[in-house]
């Protein structure tokens, strides 16, 4: 008998994540505190689940695509959580980018009552999530992996098996920094450039064909040349990879100088108001120092 599959978080990526599983044909209930993400996924063919309770109540599994750790607290331990429903043998994956230290304390907490927590990270962004594209990255029993393969398959096409609990999150957590550390150089580096008197678009012609080359100046550099901010994660939320990187090396004693110059880059940013807006707005921190805009011709 197949597996009844609960999905809760239907943002920008769980939104289509929650689609894809229910089109391969798994028995589909679905949770937010987002009416219409609810309706998108119950017009095609879900259940819906009024709390995350009720839904522990109908499923055998449940896939969590939340912002943060502290929500993913409230929806597992809340007083409307999933475990004032679950049961022993229940098994609940994190697919969020949450933190290391916070996916250990839960899953050994939840190992208490009998219920399997994995954590589960994805990579890729919400065009990687509609096409099913994914890279998953995860952390948990092994043999609870290989029975959740078919429904990871039904969204990602890279699918790792990374280790112990907390795995998956640590590897993501290495992605990601490796990600904001170049977004982080990229906003401090091209206002240079303009100040020192090169042409914007021919640097980032230079730097995305040339060793100097990243993913985020090849998504972040075309962007930002046409003045738009709004494409991406939001600072405000990105942050808490920095904060889980600061978190680990605070308790493993792990130096990460790169890292913390980043933050401090990161906050700065956030200080200036540039919250709401994705990392390629780091750089108005130092366009706003040097009073230089890299940006387009039509666009300066």
């Amino acid at each position: 008998m197949s597996p009844k599959i609960g999905f809760i978080g239907l943002g920008q990526m769980g939104k289509w994540m929650a689609l894809n599983v229910m089109q391969k044909g798994f028995d589909l209930t679905v949770a937010d505190i987002d009416p219409q993400a609810v309706e998108f996924l119950v017009e095609r063919g879900a259940q819906s689940a009024r709390t995350p309770a009720d839904l522990a109540g109908m499923t055998d599994w449940i896939f969590l695509s939340l912002p943060n750790a502290a929500i993913v607290e409230e929806v597992i331990w809340g007083p409307r959580g999933l475990v004032n429903n679950s049961r022993a043998g229940q098994i609940v994956v994190d697919l969020g980018t949450t933190a290391y230290m916070a996916t250990l304390e839960c899953g050994a907490k939840l190992q208490e009552k009998g219920i399997i927590f994995a954590d589960s990270p994805v990579s890729g962004m919400e065009a990687r999530a509609k096409e099913g594209t994914l890279t998953i990255m995860y952390g948990g029993d092994e043999g609870v992996f290989r029975r959740l393969r078919p429904v990871f398959e039904s969204f990602g096409d890279l699918i790792l098996y990374m280790g112990a609990l907390g795995s998956g999150q640590l590897t993501k957590l290495i992605n990601q920094l490796l990600f904001n550390i170049s977004a982080a150089a990229i906003a401090e580096i091209f206002p240079m450039a303009v100040k020192l008197g090169l042409d914007p678009e021919k640097v980032l012609r230079v730097v995305t064909t040339g060793t100097g080359r990243s993913f985020a100046a090849e998504f972040f550099g075309p962007r930002i040349l046409q003045n738009r901010f709004a494409e991406g994660y939001a600072l405000k939320h990105a942050y808490k990879d920095m904060v889980s990187a600061a978190e680990i090396c605070a308790h493993k004693q792990i130096p990460l100088p790169m890292v913390h110059a980043a933050t401090t880059t990161y906050q700065m940013a956030l200080a200036g108001g540039y919250g709401d807006e994705d990392k390629g707005a780091m750089i108005k921190v130092f366009e706003n120092i040097l009073d230089v805009r890299f940006r387009a011709k039509g666009e300066r």
